[in-house]
């Protein structure tokens, strides 16, 4: 075998340096406080035998969809899945891609054009970096949640076809900018708003349909992204606006044209999964009501101040210092509870942190212990 290369074993010892190698976890019988699955579908039996019911009243036997959508791989269920998914959302469409990391790229990669202007908040995903890195069109990012600097940055380029671009809950802090605001914004200067609703997906409405439908502005997005890895714990995305950003998606973007479908199995879930949000409100409901009791139990001991404010299920807890979080993570992992550490370069330096991910499936009792620990080993040392 050859030797690896050395420029890129120096980038590596590097990381061990600063205490910020990345390493595969482990899987553990820890207390969740870490995944995305906030409603538990995951692991849902009604779901699961939902989804094999649905294959084989419709005698769907098939493992793969055998080529991309516009080859072989556009099985039935994909037109029945993305018809319930727009009616659900009161889109005009939906266009399934097979993550939300391709629905990202592909959509940044293919919409704006040479001359066009993209101005996304500073703390986007990677994945719409990404996108963004792929496309011909000049790209400025805005401080966060900031729109006095986002209508500078219009103000100076105002001859451009302009996209904005952030998310309805940050997936790192958890907090959500104001939709209300942002969208006047983007009306006065006839922009194209587009929304990642990744983290709000299952979380916000009485349905879990997301932020923005719960404030009724879907009629002045031009596109959403829903991804189904989080709040409807499968897998895939989907990209929610006009028949024509469908069309043109279809005919433009790589990550689309380029990639196999989805199996029946995969597609079925999503569909069942959100028969589920339709039907059940109760996990809605008792994960609400988690945000909540977390909330007013950091308040009570003390620890409101190290949290970034949020009403969603990421609840940040800033450490600085990889060593430092890394440390205290240990000590909560150790007494049962499965919380991640956040490190630079992840995170800027200096904003490392402890992520909380609440779930309808975590007990009051839990919640208010691990807050508990936290406070004992913030406020009298690790120990």
């Amino acid at each position: 075998m050859r030797k690896f290369p050395e420029n890129l074993s120096v980038k590596l010892a590097i990381r061990k340096q600063n205490k910020s190698l990345r390493q595969l976890p482990s899987s553990g019988t820890t207390i969740d406080f870490a995944s995305n699955d906030y409603l538990g579908l995951s692991k849902s039996e009604i779901v699961f035998h939902e989804t094999h019911q649905y294959l084989v009243d419709n005698d769907s036997i098939q493992n793969g969809a055998t080529g991309s959508r516009l080859l072989s791989g556009n099985h039935k269920l994909y037109p029945e899945t993305e018809n319930f998914i727009a009616h659900f959302h009161k889109s005009e469409s939906a266009l399934i891609f097979n993550s939300g990391y391709d629905a990202n790229v592909g959509f940044f990669s293919s919409l704006p054009q040479k001359g066009d202007l993209i101005l996304y908040d500073e703390l986007c995903h990677a994945s719409i970096r990404d996108g963004i890195q792929l496309s011909n069109a000049k790209a400025y990012k805005f401080n966060h949640n900031d729109f006095d600097d986002l209508e500078r940055l219009i103000l100076r380029n105002q001859n451009a076809v302009i996209y904005i671009v952030t998310e309805s809950v940050f997936s790192m802090d958890g907090d959500t900018p104001n939709l209300e605001e942002l969208v006047q914004v983007s009306d006065k200067y006839n922009c194209y708003l587009v929304i990642d609703e990744a983290h709000a997906l299952g979380v916000f409405g009485s349905t879990g349909e997301g932020l923005v439908q719960m404030l009724g502005l879907q009629d002045q997005i031009f596109a959403r992204i829903m991804t189904f890895g989080k709040g409807l714990g499968c897998h895939g995305a989907a990209i929610l606006g006009s028949t024509e950003l469908r069309d043109y998606l279809v005919n433009f973007s790589r990550s689309f044209i380029y990639t196999t479908g989805l199996s029946p199995h995969s597609v079925a879930t999503i569909l069942m999964c959100y028969h589920y949000l339709e039907k059940e409100k109760q996990n809605i409901e008792l994960l609400r009501g988690n945000i909540i009791h977390f909330n007013q139990e950091k308040n009570v001991l003390g620890l409101k101040q190290l949290f970034v404010r949020s009403k969603s299920a990421i609840q940040s807890a800033i450490i600085p210092g990889n060593e430092n979080v890394k440390s205290i993570a240990q000590k909560l992992q150790e007494r049962g509870f499965d919380i991640k550490a956040i490190l630079s370069p992840t995170v800027p330096e200096g904003q490392e942190r402890l992520r909380f991910c609440l779930h309808s499936f975590n007990s009051k009792e839990e919640i208010s212990e691990v807050l508990r620990l936290l406070s004992t080993f913030v406020f009298m040392g690790h120990g």
